[in-house]
């Protein structure tokens, strides 16, 4: 995944883009940025932000940085912003993006006169220069961008850094989010519209689908207007988005209240405790507790000072390692007691799995697991959610292929085990339930995810869950 800030303003921004892109650091785990332009031209930072905060790791280029606009981003990936010097002068872009089809980009770039590309760690191609490249291919920057959004399969959401200002497009079907605020003396362009308001600035507008600005010390101009159709992804009010987001003006926090709610409405175990799996299954279960009256509590802590986020390091061996050595159990609340623990996905299940000895081993009578979201059935093709090379990754994919016999399993036979009320899918919660040694296990149905979000369903992005575009 990754997140972004930029700032426009009459005075220095450095402080504002600091703390506005340090915001996004739950988007991202490798690398931080920012580019800044002001008297002396352009300025760049970038560090590797794995083994410390980008607060820390930054500290000491805002005292040293100056400028009247700047953008920042926190990635999960690829290092960037990146200063890029073309025939439309020069200028620092930044992404949030996933390229489906950049072989087929970089061919058609090499067959066009396009030397080069550096290849980063692992011999991929920084996408963030890709789009930097697909840009230039056009006369003008504005039909650059616009090119660039209409090319990529995937998702595609960036800002670009000029002399003249900051441009801002959103993805064409607005996977992913953007949004401007603005204060007496400046103007922001973020993902994460929370990021803005302790610094002051006041909800301006949220970007549509495909939608293109350009923001300079005047104002906010609006260059291509949005489209009609949109697809935001789902999961990122259910999992990516933090408690004090809200994307088209729907809450973070108050959709997995409903999420939790929902889930209690189906049910049908008397738990002694609900809990959430920390952090990002917590407002689910104050969600579940609040409409079914069984106590919430936290029978187990997530020492968060040196291990803020479960998927670091990448190695997975690593990753379950640390999963599970950041719980800390509050034994008093656990030995004895049946649990109801909701988390908000299963993806591979091998950290849950973990977690649910942990708790068996401290004491637990019984665990109960209530998956915020329905089963993932298919691998994301729009967001970096995950980078697994195979959906036989997902525990459902392997589960179905076990009871299937096979890994080639057709469309409709997936779409069995998609509906809540077959046979099939039943089979695969009780297979899964075994793997993982829960008590008992019941997922959040679709149906009722998207009541809680309270958008039309043709407006969000489901295709991990159902399968559908």
């Amino acid at each position: 995944m990754g997140g972004f800030f930029g700032v426009v303003a009459k005075e220095d921004c450095i402080f504002d883009l600091f703390f506005g892109t340090d915001y996004h650091s739950h988007l991202g785990t490798r690398r931080g940025g920012m580019a800044v332009f002001g008297k002396k031209g352009f300025n760049r930072a970038i560090h590797n932000i794995e083994n410390s905060p980008f607060r820390t790791k930054f500290d000491k280029d805002i005292r040293e940085m100056e400028g009247y606009m700047g953008i920042g981003c926190i990635s999960d990936y690829e290092p960037q912003p990146l200063i890029v010097r073309s025939h439309h002068g020069t200028y620092a872009i930044t992404t949030v993006s996933k390229i489906n089809n950049s072989e087929e980009i970089v061919e058609k770039l090499f067959e066009s006169g396009n030397s080069h590309f550096l290849e980063m760690s692992g011999g991929d191609i920084n996408p963030t220069e890709l789009v930097a490249a697909i840009i230039n291919q056009k006369e003008n920057l504005i039909d650059g961008i616009k090119y660039a959004l209409d090319i990529v399969d995937g998702s595609l959401t960036f800002m670009v850094l000029t002399p003249k200002g900051i441009y801002g497009a959103r993805d064409k079907m607005g996977r992913t989010p953007m949004a401007i605020g603005k204060k007496e003396d400046a103007y922001c362009l973020t993902f994460e519209d929370f990021a803005y308001r302790n610094l002051g600035y006041e909800d301006y507008k949220e970007l549509g689908p495909g939608e293109v600005v350009v923001v300079d010390r005047t104002g906010v101009k609006t260059l291509v207007t949005p489209g009609k159709d949109m697809k935001i992804c789902t999961f990122l009010w259910v999992y990516y988005g933090y408690p004090s987001s809200s994307y088209e003006g729907i809450s973070v926090e108050k959709m997995r209240y409903n999420c939790g709610a929902c889930l209690a409405k189906r049910d049908n175990v008397k738990p002694d405790i609900v809990a959430g799996v920390p952090d990002s299954g917590t407002a689910h279960a104050v969600g579940y507790s609040n409409e079914s009256g069984i106590p919430f509590s936290r029978p187990f802590i997530k020492y968060t000072p040196t291990w803020p986020r479960s998927f670091m390091p990448t190695i997975q061996s690593k990753r379950d390692l640390i999963a599970k050595m950041k719980l800390l159990p509050v034994h008093d609340l656990i030995k004895d007691k049946s649990l109801l623990l909701i988390d908000d996905s299963i993806v591979r299940g091998t950290q849950l799995r973990e977690t649910t000895e942990f708790l068996y081993q401290s004491g637990a009578k019984e665990v109960h697991i209530r998956p915020a979201c329905p089963p993932l059935l298919y691998g994301c093709k729009y967001l970096n959610f995950s980078r697994s090379t195979s959906e036989m990754d997902l525990i459902t994919r392997r589960v179905i292929a076990r009871l299937e016999g096979t890994e080639d399993v057709s469309e409709e036979t997936l779409q069995e085990y998609a509906n809540p009320e077959s046979e099939k899918y039943e089979q695969m919660l009780e297979e899964i339930r075994k793997e993982l040694n829960f008590t008992s296990l019941r997922y959040n149905r679709l149906d009722d995810l998207l009541s809680s979000v309270g958008i039309p369903k043709d407006k969000l992005c489901t295709y991990c869950w159902d399968g559908k575009e």
